[in-house]
């Protein structure tokens, strides 16, 4: 009986055995596995990035060949460190050190040694790495760009670091992947999967043949090709009238939201931060800390939108029941708060809501503004009224758009308000700069481009977005393809896309007219101030201004931003107008106003913070 109960013990310990064994080979296999195994070796093969396209199929972003130096470092042999640096063009510090790191890393599993050789560095070095035991040369793409614009949009790629790796177990050493922009928020597609072959070893480390012969290999399968909703002949044409210049430009199209160009300037050619110097072309553009050539000014710059908000506070007294557009203010030259008069170039006199837009007036604003906090009861109820309606359209928020970063802007609240004054102690008077967009408010360009689409849509806007097909086929996501509707009624638009239709035929910008193009727009100032040696110093204005066109079926909305570009009609209703010629037209007829767009620059400006020379603000010339 004792024999017969070992027995059994033994077979079902063996049963146990054997079954634990088959589930880890055949059910609980993973490549992690195999790669803790020190006699299989991996051997990656990449596959490109997919390309990326423009809105009309134009290439962006495409790909060319390069060799990375491999490194397996318990596989390396005794050699002529000073021949072998020689060849690679690094010197022997640096060898040590990125050996040294390779080795901390794994010291069987490969790292990348010297990365992105060229295909002549690659031909005189293919031919003596036989005599370098441990080392190989890997095949990969690199990002070629076939335009010199969109470097913020498109973005870049770089290797992997510690980061990276603890996050994402699909990264190795040495692996690129998405930074910045599309690159980085559409990785993902783009970069595709990699194909494996596992190699087993003796106990002499030869290699002896594919592993499980070659039944769990894969093939690498190419990133997926996709097309972005930027135009690339209108982001270069935007970047080149933005040399010199300081600011953002964003170009909607209203239908759908498709963002048609978003600028930032000053910028940089993507292909500067492509191949071995990519790592030295940053560090210059990152520490030129004037210029900030790598902050995109297009989503993160928050500053006062000016003139072009006080459409939005028309549009809330319409709801509100408060003015129609034939009510009128008495506008003497401005508007007082207190005993302190803010000024007002209108030129004075009786507005209605027509004339308060196509004029600027900024007091017909002050007065909307107050009008619309005496219909409550308590200023804390109307303040809540009035945020929820600017809400409405985009701003103080993130958007949604499909780009990593950006700023979110600025709509104030009573909280906000109570935080400076205290709790019932402040009024619609202390706050009456947001009638014309100065005070508390911030947004960025692709905010108030984004309002203006949504008023050229008379009520709703698409939340912007940057990708347009994947592998030629259009996007369904209902974030990007679902109408998000303002707190305003449709029936209130038109009086103030009236009023914005004349600021082009007999308003602020009547000499920015394009022939044969019905263009609404609202130019804007706005107030600059920094710190000088401590002490709060007004610089020159902004120059903002946005714009969408035709009136009727629009088919691009605008917003420009030029930092110290003095008022709205002068910088960037030029360049608005240039644009929206461009787009509609394909040509610019305006050729007088193109050449010294594009020859003017702002450099001087810039520089007057350091150099001392006295400021003018709102000097007009042209």
């Amino acid at each position: 009986m004792r024999k017969i109960l070992l027995s059994s013990i033994i077979i079902i310990i063996a049963i146990t055995f054997l079954g634990r064994l088959s589930y880890l080979q055949i059910f609980s296999f993973s490549t992690d596995q195999v790669l803790e195994d020190p006699a299989i070796k991996a051997i990656y093969d990449y596959p490109e990035r997919g390309y990326i396209y423009d809105r009309n199929g134009k290439l962006l972003v495409g790909n060319d060949p390069a060799y990375d130096v491999m490194v397996i470092p318990r596989e390396v042999k005794p050699l002529d460190t000073l021949e072998f640096c020689g060849l690679l063009g690094i010197d022997k510090e640096k060898f040590i050190e990125k050996l040294r790191k390779a080795r901390v890393y794994s010291p069987r599993l490969p790292s990348v040694l010297v990365p992105q050789l060229s295909k002549q560095d690659y031909a005189k070095l293919q031919e003596k790495m036989r005599k370098y035991k441990g080392f190989y040369i890997q095949k990969r793409s690199l990002r070629y760009y076939d335009t010199p614009s969109a470097a913020n949009v498109l973005g870049y790629i770089s290797e992997v670091n510690e980061g990276d790796l603890a996050v994402n177990k699909y990264y190795v050493q040495g692996e690129l992947k998405g930074r910045t922009g599309v690159e980085r928020y559409y990785e993902d597609l783009l970069r595709g999967r990699k194909g494996v072959q596992y190699i087993q070893k003796d106990r002499f480390n030869r290699d002896i043949g594919p592993y499980k012969n070659g039944t769990i290999d894969t093939l690498p399968k190419q990133g997926k090709q996709i097309s972005i909703t930027i135009d690339k002949t209108l982001q270069e044409y935007g970047e080149l009238l933005m040399h010199g210049k300081r600011g953002g430009i964003v170009a909607l199209e209203p239908a759908t939201g498709e963002i048609l160009s978003m600028i930032s300037g000053p910028t940089y050619e993507p292909a500067l931060l492509v191949g071995r110097e990519r790592s030295k072309n940053y560090t210059k553009l990152y520490n030129d800390t004037i210029a900030n050539p790598t902050w995109d000014r297009s989503i993160h710059a928050q500053q006062p939108p000016g003139s072009p908000f006080k459409t939005l506070n028309a549009l809330i007294a319409l709801q509100e029941g408060v003015m129609d557009e034939s009510s009128t203010i008495q506008c003497f030259h401005g508007f007082y708060v207190g005993k302190t008069k803010r000024g007002c170039h209108c030129g004075g006199g009786m507005r209605d809501m027509n004339k308060g837009i196509y004029m600027s007036c900024n007091a017909y604003f002050a007065g909307t503004f107050r009008k619309i906090f005496e219909k409550f009861e308590t200023t804390d109820e109307a303040m809540d009224v009035w945020e929820k309606h600017m809400r409405s359209f985009g701003l103080g928020d993130y958007l949604g758009y499909d780009l990593p970063f950006g700023q979110k802007g600025r709509i104030p609240n009573k909280e906000y308000y109570d935080k400076w004054y205290g709790d019932n102690r402040w009024s619609s008077s202390y706050i009456i700069s947001n009638s014309i967009g100065q005070g508390e408010i911030l947004a960025t360009p692709v905010q108030l481009a984004n309002m203006t689409a949504a008023i050229a849509n008379r009520g709703y806007y698409f939340t912007p977005h940057i990708l347009k097909k994947i592998e030629g086929k259009d996007i369904t996501e209902p974030k990007f393809t679902e109408a998000k509707h303002t707190t305003i009624d449709p029936k209130y638009f038109e009086p103030v896309v009236r009023g914005m239709a004349d600021v082009y035929t007999k308003g602020t910008a009547k000499w920015l007219q394009i022939p044969g193009i019905e263009i609404a727009g609202k130019t804007g100032t706005a107030e600059n101030f920094t710190k000088i040696d401590g002490v709060r110093t007004q610089l020159t204005d902004h120059s903002v201004f946005v714009a969408f066109a035709p009136v009727d079926n629009p088919k691009i909305a605008i917003a420009v931003y030029i930092e110290n570009g003095y008022f709205g009609s002068r910088y960037a209703g030029h360049i608005a107008s240039l644009m929206v010629e461009k787009y509609l037209k394909g040509e610019i007829t305006r050729k007088d106003l193109e050449k010294r767009m594009l020859e003017k620059t702002l450099e001087a400006e810039y520089a007057k913070p350091y150099s001392g020379e006295e400021f003018k603000i709102n000097e007009r010339v042209w």
